[in-house]
């Protein structure tokens, strides 16, 4: 990748020239590539240009997924619009004027949307109950509203390998099913696209990606999160698993793609009561 004044956005600029930062950017950029080709992702080629919403946080996760996006856009890659949004939701001591100041900045299009769910969830959710449900549940709500206001085809999340990971784990152990975040998920009212391109990428690579480029990284505590939360236990449990088999967390990542109905317990997915022998009739 060239990093010249002509070959470089701008959220690119002041990267480092180390071969390790080199090769994680271009892991990053890669394993986006891959999950965007291999979900379908992108519209047909005769389909009109779509645009997509991109949801920035303003953590390591959305900084990320907002540079490579822009990268593959910048190379001819990637071809849709894109619209940065950031939904401020009213947190107490949200830093509201970094996001669009950087924005600007880097020539992003942007939209800030202010839209104080902080106070509803904190009516709503008794004390010492976790929050994050009903605000997400929330959240998502009016980035869709925004999406299509901004005529968009799609609303875009930062969330990496490790998410879908502890989502599946969080499933299974509290929820009593085989689930994840898929990379690519239809709204219910069928009108929008939920993408996740960041979903083969691993969050230490987010990490040191977003330290390296010196984002102005918001931290998610702003809402008073609890410790102990069920997706913290989950990630304490990968983390002791990594530490005592390096490499486990991409494994069971590549579990997820290699699913066998035959072997699982789900009629509805495999018809159990067919199955004979080929000299037996039902």
């Amino acid at each position: 990748m060239l990093d010249d004044a002509t070959e470089i956005h701008p959220l690119f600029e002041g990267a480092p020239q180390t071969t390790e930062f080199k090769k994680l950017r271009k892991r990053i950029v890669r394993n986006a590539r891959e999950a965007i080709e291999l979900y379908g992702m992108l519209p047909n080629a005769d389909a009109p240009r779509q645009k997509w919403l991109v949801c920035l946080s303003g953590g390591k996760d959305s900084y990320t997924l907002l540079a490579v996006l822009h990268e593959l856009q910048w190379r001819g890659l990637l071809p849709v619009d894109l619209l940065a949004c950031n939904l401020d939701q009213g947190q107490p001591g949200f830093p509201a004027t970094i996001l669009p100041e950087f924005l600007g900045k880097m020539n992003v299009p942007h939209r800030i949307e202010y839209q104080d769910t902080y106070s509803i969830v904190m009516d709503k959710i008794p004390k010492g109950r976790t929050f994050c449900a009903l605000c997400s549940r929330l959240r998502r709500g009016n980035l869709y509203r925004i999406a299509r206001e901004e005529g968009c085809s799609a609303v875009v999340l930062g969330h990496h390998r490790d998410d879908i990971l502890e989502t599946f784990f969080m499933n299974l152990f509290h929820g009593g099913r085989l689930a994840t975040m898929p990379p690519k998920l239809l709204n219910e009212e069928g009108d929008l696209l939920v993408l996740r391109p960041l979903a083969h990428v691993a969050e230490v690579d987010c990490e040191r990606f977003s330290a390296a480029m010196n984002y102005p990284i918001i931290p998610c505590d702003l809402c008073g999160s609890q410790d102990g939360l069920q997706r913290q236990q989950v990630k304490a449990i990968l983390d002791g698993w990594e530490k005592n088999a390096p490499g486990r967390r991409q494994i069971m990542f590549k579990a997820l793609t290699n699913a066998r109905p035959s072997h699982l317990l789900d009629p509805k997915l495999f018809d159990f009561v067919r199955l004979a022998p080929k000299n037996q009739e039902f």
